[in-house]
């Protein structure tokens, strides 16, 4: 008994060693990246951000009165829409119920996930990034026409869902929910001022105060910028509500890894570890997956399959950065995403061609064999697989702007696999679980229906 108690107190301390060793290369491996705890970005006024909770839930923002900011990134699918592409203005009903309105496409690109967007490490949106902050300077697709008074990234890529066809303003012809004509379609494409004036008439108008139980878009915009004349309120200031609302609601910093960032060694479990000492070393993931974001906010072309009706110019095809830069070694580059919740934020990549975690890592491994054994079944919505462009010519086609760091194939074992979703597993914040009961409202201003919130009895 006596040896069988020794012998068990020295594999007890052998585990432990084991575990202290695998703390110090962890910590080790993260000061060489430099990567800390996630900055949340600043505070902001409850009047500003409760101006933006109501713009975010409501409808009233698409030309057709059928869509809000809520539908693809609703807190029911942990910020997105848990579809591979959305399903714009038109469609009927929420998430993986969705159904596209006759004549429609769907949205040419993944709906991302929008956690942490408030940190002032943030200078890149969209999968293309076409808003972009370079040595404090905006650009953006609206130009000179985009208007001033803007001080983040965030706040400016609130004002671009509204101006899309697809997304939220509708077509040429359109009636809205109540057989009006659609005035915001009706807009030339080039007027971007022209589609934000038209919106703020909505909001500042008998539109904006309909329902008698909710503070009217007028009293709302009135306490969150007390020194802007009425008449001087533009839709910039709509934006700036939305993205401080989104800041505030969607900062998530209490998952295990953010716990482990912060001190707490028994955040995560063993295989966790191991799959984080893998991602910050011999795996390789940090060279894109970089920083406290898990992001370099850089374009990568890691040979995704095509899939769904492409993005202008380019459409069917989506050549993604090259249309922002006009550089042709940007065809087929995309953002690198962020990582945090990245679990329960699938399907995966800029058109949600993954819909496994474990099928998207694995394509990190070999793209070349994974692009032409790519599997269309796994797509939930039938129509979208039959858009796969995954032959040999289109991965001839992909392969010269492809990033050499991933392309070669590299074998992972069981194991480390298993690690690497344990590592990326504790990204998940249990904050996710009471989104809805924090957030969504029961009605806002317009009286139109709430995405996801219980009908009133």
């Amino acid at each position: 008994m006596i040896a069988w108690g020794c012998l068990l107190a020295a594999l007890c301390q052998v585990g432990t060693a084991e575990a202290a060793n695998l703390d110090r290369t962890l910590q080790l491996l993260l000061r060489v990246h430099d990567v800390g705890p996630v900055d949340p970005g600043p505070d902001h006024d409850p009047a500003l951000v409760e101006l933006g909770r109501m713009l975010f839930y409501d409808r009233l923002l698409s030309g057709n009165r059928d869509i809000s900011c809520a539908t693809c990134h609703h807190d029911l699918f942990a910020t997105g829409d848990a579809l591979s592409l959305p399903i714009g203005t038109g469609g009927i009903g929420l998430g993986p119920g969705r159904i596209k309105g006759d004549g429609r496409e769907f949205v040419p690109r993944n709906a991302p996930e929008i956690f942490n967007r408030g940190s002032r490490e943030w200078t890149t949106m969209f999968w293309d990034s076409r808003v972009e902050e370079i040595n404090g300077h905006f650009y953006s697709p609206a130009g000179p026409d985009l208007p001033e008074g803007f001080s983040n990234v965030l706040d400016i890529q609130a004002m671009f869902p509204v101006t899309s066809r697809d997304e939220m303003r509708g077509a040429v012809g359109d009636l809205d929910v109540f057989g009006y004509p659609n005035e915001l379609a009706a807009i030339p494409d080039n007027d971007l001022p022209g589609i934000w004036q038209a919106i703020m008439m909505r909001l500042l108008g008998p539109d904006g105060a309909a329902n008698p139980n909710v503070p009217s878009y007028m009293e709302l915009f009135a306490d969150a910028f007390p020194d802007v004349p009425f008449d001087e309120l533009g839709f910039e200031h709509a934006a700036i509500a939305i993205g401080a609302y989104e800041a505030e609601a969607f900062t998530l910093l209490d998952s295990p890894w953010d716990r482990y960032l912060d001190g707490e060694r028994g955040a995560l479990t063993e295989s966790a570890k191991r799959g984080a000492v893998l991602f910050y070393g011999r795996a390789g993931c940090v060279r894109c997956h970089s920083g406290s974001l898990m992001t370099d906010q850089e374009h990568h072309n890691i040979l995704i399959p095509q899939l769904g009706p492409g993005k202008a110019p380019s459409a069917p095809e989506d050549r993604g950065r090259v249309e922002v830069t006009g550089y042709p070694l940007d065809r087929y580059r995309f953002r690198t995403p962020p990582l945090r919740n990245v679990a329960a934020t699938g399907p995966w990549t800029h058109d949600g061609a993954y819909t496994t975690l474990e099928g998207v890592v694995r394509h990190h491994f070999n793209p070349v064999r994974s692009f032409l054994q790519y599997d269309a079944s796994q797509l939930e919505e039938e129509e979208l697989q039959h858009t796969v462009s995954d032959s040999v010519f289109d991965l001839v086609r992909m392969l010269p702007t492809a990033d050499p760091r991933v392309v070669a194939p590299r074998y992972i074992a069981p194991r480390d696999m298993n690690d690497l979703l344990a590592f990326l597993e504790s990204l998940t914040s249990p904050s996710l679980d009471d989104l809805v009961e924090r957030n969504l409202p029961d009605e806002v201003p317009s009286g139109l229906p709430v995405d996801g919130a219980m009908p009133k009895e």
